[in-house]
């Protein structure tokens, strides 16, 4: 690795910390063809997000992203703020001329990630790049599923089930985060964690959902300020605030094929911590994977002998499984933070080789469009709404 691939990263917290991890750690598991630099961490707080940088291991801290974003010295652009800010920083990020990755869901509105990718097009003529972080995709076992579809293991796809529960909101007394105001978050649950459902199904089956009706939920409707002491994404005051989105969402989804997907995305499923769950069925096998056990892909040959038959438990830690070569021998399990490597590899190949690096964020776009769908659906008695 000789050229520098000289990175600013806007915003920090959890995202931020599993981001940083990702540029940290990429070189040294891959051969990659440019060489990521951690050069400038830029949040509103001088003081955290000096402190952020320090412990991540970036050069320096700002706590001004548009100067940032103008300076010479700096490539690409990584951003990790909330939902509100996304469109505003990537569309300037892109002006200036600088790669970018975008945290999921991409924006907040339908208008915001239309605009988004209409200069992220214009941009790629310019050989500037653009991706959405829906880092999931790259969790070996979930890329080994795609491959196998897309291989016809499992024949003709017949059903989709997809789920993320969650049940760090199950306590009422919870505080408010930015995540529960609709203003900064765009939605609860569907765009927090659901958007990552409905990306998984069109990756792994190559199909997009055409049409949905949903229902969504606010378990919760008051919650707890934090007074004068703030962290972890708090809102700032004494009383209660109003908690302006949704705490559980319940859809179902037509593909392009007329195939049915049910999606459920929960912050309240009592006992479950970050449960992600997606299971295929065709009409020659099934593949089921769950992020609780997410070096494991679970495989059902329809077709083999019935006194045989039986879902088989693929250990997917083998160098020939995507992205595996790179780290431990055979058996050795990844975790949670490799995604955020095998994402810095695929941006980095692509900015690289002048390619657009996927998911686009065309392919943020076709999310958020099903995620505005859901809204209205469950707006209109769970009516089926068209992307």
């Amino acid at each position: 690795m000789t050229t520098e691939l000289r990175v600013a990263m806007i915003g920090h917290g959890f995202m931020g910390a599993a981001h940083s991890v990702g540029w940290r750690q990429a070189p040294a598991a891959f051969d990659l063809p440019l060489a990521p630099r951690m050069a400038v961490l830029a949040g509103r707080d001088a003081a955290k997000a000096a402190e952020s940088a320090q412990r991540w291991g970036w050069t320096e801290s700002s706590d001004d992203w548009r100067t940032v974003i103008e300076r010479d010295d700096i490539d690409l652009v990584d951003i990790v703020t909330p939902g509100d800010t996304h469109a505003e920083i990537a569309i300037a990020a892109l002006a200036a001329g600088k790669h970018v990755l975008c945290e999921k869901p991409l924006a907040n509105s339908v208008a915001e990630a239309e605009a988004m990718a209409e200069t992220a097009a214009d941009a790629a003529t310019r050989g500037v790049r653009a991706m959405v972080g829906f880092t999931y995709r790259r969790v070996p076992a979930v890329t080994l599923l795609r491959d196998l579809i897309a291989q016809g293991r499992i024949g003709t796809v017949r059903q989709v089930r997809a789920s993320y529960r969650q049940d760090w909101l199950a306590d009422p007394e919870s505080p408010m985060t930015w995540r529960l105001d609709k203003d900064r978050a765009g939605s609860g649950a569907l765009g927090d964690i659901g958007a990552h459902v409905v990306d998984m199904v069109q990756f792994v089956t190559g199909q997009n959902v055409t049409q949905v009706s949903g229902i969504l939920e606010t378990l919760v409707t008051e919650r707890p300020l934090m007074g004068t002491s703030v962290g972890l994404g708090g809102i700032a005051g004494d009383g209660r605030g109003t908690v302006t989105v949704d705490d559980l969402a319940l859809f179902t989804g037509r593909l392009d094929s007329g195939v049915l997907a049910s999606f459920e995305a929960t912050r309240f499923a009592t006992g479950r911590k970050n449960a992600l769950d997606l299971e295929i069925s065709g009409d020659a096998g099934a593949l089921h994977w769950s992020l609780e056990d997410l070096n494991v892909l679970n495989h059902y040959d329809a077709t083999a002998d019935s006194a045989l038959q039986g879902f088989t438990r693929i250990l997917v830690t083998e160098p020939e499984h995507p992205y595996v070569s790179g780290w431990w021998p055979s058996g050795h399990m990844l975790g949670y933070e490799h995604g955020f490597s095998h994402q810095v590899k695929d941006l980095v190949e692509a900015i690289a080789s002048g390619t657009d690096p996927q998911p686009t964020f065309t392919d943020g776009l076709r999310v958020q469009r099903v995620l505005d769908a859901v809204e209205r659906s469950g707006a209109n008695g769970s009516a089926w709404m068209g992307v």
